[in-house]
């Protein structure tokens, strides 16, 4: 089994900040990449403390993750959402389990709650309801329905990035947004930043659906649709608003073998600003996702469903910032 010495040798650093990070100690002093690649290290290696169950843990909730496990290493959106959940459960005494890929028959017997990451079929949340009725979900708004709901701002946060283009004098914006299904292939989900987008890009007059490309959220997906927008259009945009990191990487990577500067000629605007955004050539402009504050508050409803008597569902949308880098004039 992994130790805190095992993890500190990959990372670099010391044990002791290793086991200050796994503590979530908020008063260490290092970057949040340091903090990040320590979390990631430590998961890859399948790290686990030592089990207290008999005096530190008081309840038993299943962490539900759409992802497969190494799906979550592609994107690691909901990595960070994951790591604050467990990050912020051992204040309630919340033991956590995981389950990838919702393998919903994985789910121990003894759960008193199950937080839901990702997005889900109707078949779905009541194959969970099934199991059990104290339910949160992160990233996919189910409040209509009566459950706690954890979500990210998209309206607010989108109509600052075309304003933030317009602003620029930059009018000609393109779009490359996904679609996503959920994993029985029951629900599609569209992605909501392209009515978000569309009304702001309208109440500046300016909105072309010919600059609009949809894709899957994948790298894949972003290098393609650049791709069509580089050989199908007259004249390029000279910005691009990419609705996560990893199809921006893939729109960056299109652009430069096709040599178009970047941000000169075409300027992009990514969200989510998980590392990824940092660690591309040129270093992407990014909404900036409260993804570990998600999972914390996801936590924090969980609790409140199991010891307050007078619980109501609540739908929490979190708000977002812009981080200006290289991608952008």
């Amino acid at each position: 089994m992994a130790t805190l010495r095992d993890i500190a040798k990959r990372a670099n650093v010391s044990p002791a900040t290793v086991s200050r990070v796994l503590n979530n100690d908020l008063t260490l002093s290092v970057t949040d990449q340091t903090r990040t690649n320590i979390l990631k290290i430590a998961t890859e290696m399948n790290y686990r403390k030592a089990n207290r169950r008999n005096t530190r843990f008081q309840k038993h909730i299943a962490l539900v993750q759409w992802y497969s496990e190494s799906k979550e290493q592609d994107d690691l959106y909901y990595m960070a959402v994951r790591e604050g959940i467990e990050q912020q459960a051992p204040t309630y005494g919340f033991e956590v389990s995981r389950i990838f890929h919702n393998d919903l028959s994985e789910i121990p017997a003894d759960i008193d709650g199950i937080i839901a990451i990702g997005k889900y079929s109707q078949e779905q949340v009541d194959q969970m309801m099934q199991i059990s009725h104290n339910l949160v979900f992160i990233d996919d708004d189910q409040f209509p329905q009566g459950f706690d709901t954890v979500i990210t701002d998209f309206k607010y946060s989108t109509k600052q990035v075309v304003d933030y283009f317009v602003d620029q004098n930059i009018k000609d914006i393109g779009l490359i947004y996904g679609e996503e299904t959920s994993t029985d292939n029951l629900r599609t989900i569209p992605d909501l930043r392209y009515n978000n987008f569309k009304d702001a890009m309208i109440s500046h007059d300016i909105f072309r659906l010919d600059l609009c490309f949809k894709g899957d959220f994948t790298k894949g997906a972003g290098y393609k649709q650049m791709r069509k927008a580089i050989q199908t259009l007259d004249d390029l945009p000279h910005a691009f608003f990419v609705t996560n990191d990893p199809m921006a990487a893939g729109a960056l990577k299109a652009l430069q073998e096709a040599n178009i500067a970047i941000p000169d000629r075409v300027s992009i605007f990514s969200f989510n600003n998980t590392t990824l955004a940092s660690y591309v050539n040129p270093e992407l402009t990014s909404v900036d996702v409260a993804t570990v504050q998600m999972g914390g508050a996801a936590v924090d409803l969980m609790q409140d469903i199991l010891t307050n008597p007078r619980h109501v569902a609540k739908r929490m949308e979190l708000a977002t910032k812009l981080v200006f880098r290289q991608s952008t004039l």
